[in-house]
This record gives C-alpha cells, structure tokens and sequence, in this order.
C-alpha cells in the first residue's frame, strides 16, 4: 500500500496541505487532489474538445505536468486555478494542432429520440459512441459563454456555488448563464444531455490511470521549505516506532522467560508436558494474534476502499485480547496449582527433596526486613499449590506477584510492574495496563507496542487513541491520527504532527521508554535464572 494515505472525513486537507505532502513524495496527498479536480478539469476539457476520451486524457495529461511541476506553485493556496491555467494550455495547443471539427459525423438531434427509446439498455457508468455524437452535436450549439457553466453545473452534482467557485463567477452570473443555455437547447435534448453528462463523470478510475502516469517527483532545493512540516517529525517518527517494537520485544521476550520457569519447577511428567503446552500455546496465540493483525493491515492497503472495514475488525480482535489474555493467563496459572497439589498426591515420590517442600527456603523468600509490617522482598521460586497466596511484598516476584514498588511474574500489579500481565503506574508486558503502558498489547494512558489502546497511543501495528494515535497500521482516534490508515478529526497534515509533537519533550520521553523496555528484562532473566539455580538441580 502507499505508506501514507489517509481517511480525513471531517476535516479535509487543504490544498496548501496536499502540496506540501506531495513534494514531500507522497504520491498519495496527490491522489486526494486528482479526486477533488478530476471532474473540474475533465468538465472544462470535455467543454472545449467535445470528445469524452480525449477529455479524459487532456486532463490526465494536465495532472501529470502538475506532478512534475508542482515545485513551481509558489502559491500552494491557488493550486485550482493554476491546474486550469495548465488546462487551458493544453487546450489551446490541441486546437492549433487538429483543426478540425470534435465530432465529423454527429447525428441529428432529432435521432435522439430514437436512441433513447431504444431497446438496448444504456450503461451506467460510459455513454455509447451514438450518444456522445448526440451530446455534442446539442451542446456545440451553444457559445463557450453558456456551454461551460451547463457543463460543470451537471458534473458537479447541480452546484451553483461549485460552478462559480470554479470558474471565479458570482453565483447570480452563473445562474443568468445557464438559463440562457437552457434556452438556446431544445426541451426534448436537455433532459438526454443532462443524464449523459451524469453518466460520464470520471471516478476511481481515472484516479488510478492519473497516478500509473506519474513520474518519480524529484524535489529541487527550492521546494523543501515547502515540505519542510512533513519532514520535520520524521527523526521523532523513527523514535517512536522503534519505542514501540522494543516494548513488542520487551514484552514477548518477558512472557517467554516467565513460562520458561515452569520447565525448572515441573516434577512430574504431566508437569513437564502441561508446561510445554502453555508455553506453546501463549507464545504461537500471541504470534498468530501479531501474524492476524499484519495481514489486516495488508488487506487494508491491498483493497483500499474497503480499509474501514478491516479497521474495525482489527479493533474488535484487539478489545477482545485485552480481556482474553488475562482470563486465559489467570485460568492456566489455576490448572497448574491444581495440577502441583495432584502431582504431589500421585506421585509423592518427585517431591521429597527438601526445597520441593511446601514454604521451603529453596521454593519461596521473604526477607527480614519489614516496613509498615509488609516484607521488603518477597519471591516464590516454587510453582505454588493450589490454594497459595499471591506473593505481597514491596518488591514481589512470582506467579501472581503484588507489589507496593515493583512486582514481576506472570500476573504483576505494583506502581512498575513486569509480567505477562502487567499492571500498575508503569507496565511492561505482553498485555500491560497502567497510566504508562509498554509491551506487545499496552492499554493505559499513554500506551506503546505492537498494539496500543489509551488516551495516547503509538504502535507499531495498530493504535487506538482516545486523544492520539500514531502507528505503522491502522491509527484511530478522536483529535489527531497518523499513520497509513488514519482516522481521526485531523489526520497525517502539518496540524496533527503539530498535535502529536512536544519538541521539548517528546524525543527524550521515547528513549526513556526505550531504556525502560530494555532495562525490564533485568529482573526477569534474574527471577528466571535463580529459579534454575535452586530448582533446577532437584531429582526428577
């Protein structure tokens, strides 16, 4: 897909906007003004040549000059008159090369009538090669004077402000105009003409015809103050999405790390083989959701007119892992309780080594050293029977781990929380709540990762923002968006970087949360490499 295209339906992009995109080589900013002109121009071509075909094509060839010469517009503001002026200029050309007359063998207008109560149905979207004869045999009748009004005012869905906008009329002078050329046509050619004019408006089409044309635009030195708002944010950018995928990495690496320990805690057969399998199953579920999420977003960018619809289905799979992920993680951490009080009573044998007891030195720590009666650090080794309590300490580490500094484990609630399900001020994980959330699924108020859902989100596949949002995917949001497929009140222009930049901020906060990602690890592989120390070793 174009990297950058973008759904803006409150608050369209100006021209002054577009421009700049453009020359910043976004070919996409410059489909948006072939869509917002195209029937302008081939209106004016159509009036001047009289053949549909090679109205199109003199208005192609218009768009295609603009693009190589868009860095000449020194007036972003006029981009309409100036595509006109180059219209016109081709026009005029046309004329003095072919002499002769649009259509040579125009049928009467009294054939009109017998093409029109034919039986041949007359398609939606052209007009038959009879038809366009009859069109302009009525419609050269009239001087240029008339002829141009009546033209624009059909294809621009009978707008009088339109037509005037466009031919920088008032709205009275337009509306003289065509009741002169009204008229001039005769009653029964009229209503022919103005549903012809209907069915030959250009669309999609002619929209993807324009930017297969395109050249490569090459932007001179004198048209990069003009791009320079698109260009600006691009370091900040970069930042934030590579942010964004260490939190990802951060937080599979930390669920990986937090199941492994399993294998060191297992005793037993079905220990060993129900570890594997949760393993497995979290780690390819999470893979598969990413792999899911990925090809959403391609869909998106391969059927573009439908990327609204995998936007949203996309949203729905996100919501329903932020309550999956934790129920299933709490569900499975249950069974493997159970499953530890069972072994113990069929297989008693596996557990009489000393640090398998229940509340052993080996298994489970708590430190002396108490504050307002609550133990300074306190870590569980052991798999926990079923019935254990959560780990409660200042610093918690284990399964289900409570922290009133910093918890780590494979459910981590604490101020700075690591797990797999974190929870706290700062999370990180592989599903991380908290008022700063980084991990492969961060929910919070302002949340990075592969997915994002809060009131600021950057991601790095797909971003939910209340306020913001930024990501590499699908980008949703209430104020301002950025990405490939944004939506959003303001939507990938100078505004929304405007929005979503603090240049006095923002770059250190994104490498903060970088070193954060990272330094997360820390106690993790320190939690998963003891467990292995004072565990491992034990008889199978």
């Amino acid at each position: 897909m174009p990297s950058s295209e973008v759904i803006s339906p409150i608050a369209p992009a100006g021209d002054a906007e577009l421009v700049a995109a453009c020359l910043a080589g976004d070919r996409n900013a410059f489909s948006r003004i072939v869509e917002r002109y195209q029937r302008l121009l081939c209106s004016l071509a159509y009036s001047a040549t009289g053949r549909l075909s090679q109205s199109e094509d003199v208005a192609q060839e218009t768009f295609v000059e603009a693009w190589r010469q868009l860095a000449s517009l020194r007036e972003p503001d006029k981009l309409r008159p100036w595509l006109c002026g180059i219209l016109r200029n081709k026009v005029s050309r046309l004329r003095r090369d072919d002499r002769r007359e649009p259509v040579r063998q125009a049928d009467t207008l009294e054939a009109a009538a017998e093409i029109m109560s034919g039986e041949d149905p007359i398609p939606d979207l052209t007009i038959q090669h009879d038809e366009q004869a009859i069109l302009w045999a009525a419609l050269q009748r009239l001087p240029e004077l008339y002829r141009e009004p009546l033209v624009l005012y059909y294809r621009e869905h009978r707008s009088v402000e339109h037509v005037a906008a466009a031919l920088e009329l008032t709205e009275d002078n337009v509306k003289q105009r065509l009741a002169r050329g009204r008229k001039i046509l005769q009653e029964q050619v009229l209503a022919f003409v103005e549903g012809a004019l209907v069915r030959s408006t250009p669309g999609k089409v002619f929209t993807i015809s324009v930017l297969a044309s395109l050249p490569e635009l090459v932007t001179p030195a004198r048209a990069a103050t003009v791009g320079a708002v698109v260009a600006h944010s691009g370091t900040l950018v970069k930042t934030t999405s590579i942010a964004a995928l260490l939190a990802s990495i951060s937080g599979v690496v930390s669920a990986v790390l937090t199941l492994r320990t399993g294998l060191d805690q297992a005793r037993t057969v079905r220990e060993r083989r129900a570890v594997v399998q949760t393993t497995l199953l979290f780690f390819f579920g999470a893979l598969g959701f990413l792999v899911v999420l990925f090809l959403l977003r391609s869909a998106a960018f391969r059927w573009w007119e439908h990327r609204l619809l995998f936007a949203g289905i996309c949203q729905v799979l996100v919501l329903a892992s932020v309550v999956f992920w934790p129920a299933a993680l709490l569900r499975t951490m249950r069974r493997m309780r159970e499953l530890r009080s069972a072994e113990r009573v069929a297989h008693p044998e596996a557990f009489r080594d000393a640090r398998d007891q229940v509340g052993s030195a080996a298994g489970e720590y708590r430190s002396r050293w108490r504050l307002f009666g609550v133990p300074l650090v306190h870590t569980r080794f052991a798999s926990p029977d079923a019935g254990a309590r959560p780990v409660f300490g200042w610093f918690a580490g284990g399964d289900r781990a409570y922290g009133l500094v910093f918890a780590w484990g494979g459910l981590a609630v604490a101020p700075v929380s690591v797990g797999a399900v974190a929870v706290g001020l700062l999370a990180v994980g592989s599903l991380s709540v908290g008022v700063i959330s980084l991990g492969t699924v961060g929910v919070g108020l302002l949340a990075l990762g592969c997915v994002s859902v809060g009131v600021n989100a950057f991601a790095w596949l797909s971003a939910l923002g209340w306020d913001t949002a930024r990501s590499g995917g699908f980008a949703l949001a209430r104020v301002a968006a950025e990405g490939p497929v944004a939506l959003a009140e303001h939507t990938n222009s100078p505004i929304t970087r405007k929005i979503l930049e603090n240049p006095h901020a923002e770059r250190d906060q994104m490498i903060f949360y970088i070193v954060v990602a990272l330094l997360s690890l820390v106690p993790v592989s320190y939690y998963a490499r003891a467990v292995r120390q004072r565990l491992g070793g034990a008889k199978k």
